[in-house]
This record gives structure tokens, sequence and C-alpha cells, in this order.
């Protein structure tokens, strides 16, 4: 049982060990193991492997689902026309419109693109019809407030004692500051 134990010895470099130019020299990459997309493919993986940054070794679905709807050559022609900057962006759409067209294999992501706009539209008319019945409502209040108005002004005497004065005075002062609190104000 002992000798099909394997046993693994680790040698750590300290500081004074290393010498000047290894220090300012920067680090070689190695290869530990090859990207999930040369792995699949069964190829060696290069230093210089266009797609190690984009497939990497621990997730080896997202490269295997892009090469069954894709293609490898596809892939990596494509990858080839872009500049670098817009790579990783092509390669998280390339895996999401091949998960989407694994869930649907009809219409693929235009159907969730479709489902998507649907609920955008129904929604924006829900909120249409909120702002509107809001309209409607500040309307009914001005009307309301404006009868009210009309009605303490036609039941003053001419010359208005104080203490109907001061009631009339804070009715205009509530009825200017009817939208405090809120974050719009309840007419214009």
């Amino acid at each position: 049982m002992e000798s099909c134990m394997k046993t693994t010895t680790t040698t750590t470099t300290t500081d004074h060990q290393l010498s000047p130019t290894s220090v300012l020299a920067p680090p070689t990459p190695v290869v530990l193991s090859p990207c999930a997309a040369c792995k699949i493919l069964r190829r060696r993986c290069t230093d210089k492997c266009m797609l190690a940054p984009y497939f990497p070794p621990t997730d080896p679905h997202k490269f295997t689902i892009a090469h069954r709807v894709f293609g490898a050559s596809n892939v990596i022609k494509l990858l080839q026309e872009l500049p670098e900057l817009r790579r990783a962006d092509a390669v998280s759409s390339m895996v999401y419109e091949a998960n989407a067209r694994f869930r649907d294999p009809i219409y693929g992501c235009t159907g969730t693109i479709c489902m998507l706009q649907k609920q955008i539209s129904a929604l924006q008319a829900e909120l249409a019809k909120a702002r509107a019945e809001k309209v409607n409502l500040q309307c009914r209040q001005s009307h309301f407030l404006t009868l009210i108005h009309m009605q303490m002004e036609q039941n003053l005497p001419v010359s208005p004692s104080p203490q109907q004065q001061n009631l009339f005075e804070n009715f205009c002062f509530l009825d200017d500051c009817a939208g405090i609190g809120s974050p719009e104000p309840l007419w214009t």
C-alpha cells in the first residue's frame, strides 16, 4: 500500500536566493494544463493559444456548448477577426446564443429577445395607464379645490372678519403645499 502512494516535495525560493536579473525579468508563462478548447479538441495548448484566455480549463462546458453550435473553426475565425478588446464580449455572446439555442432549438436567442420585448411593451403600456390615471386624479383634485375656493369666496362677506381671513389664508396655504413630501408636484 505504501508503494502506491506518491510523495511530493516542494521547494521554495527566498529573496536571498534570487539573482538580480531574475527579480526584474517577467515570469515566463507556464502552461500547467491545456485550456478547455485544446483539451476538447485534443490538441497541444501553447503559450500563445488564442482560446486560452476565454475558455479556461476550469470551465470546459463553455467551449463545449459553443463548439457544438458554431464549430471550433468558426469560433477561432470569429475571434481572429476581432480586436483583443472585443473578444471576451464575443465569446460570452457566443456562449449565450449557444445556450439559448439548446433551450429553444427553433428560435434560439431570438425567441428570448421577442419575449423580453413583449414584456417591455406590456410594462410601458401599464406605466402609461398609471400616469394617465395620476393626471386624471390630479385634475379632479385641482377642480375640486377650485370649487371649494370659489365657494369660500362667495360665502365670505365683503369685508371678512380677521378669523375668516385667517381661515381662508390657511386654506390657500394648504392648497399650495399639497405636494409636500411627494417627489413631484401634484399639479402644474
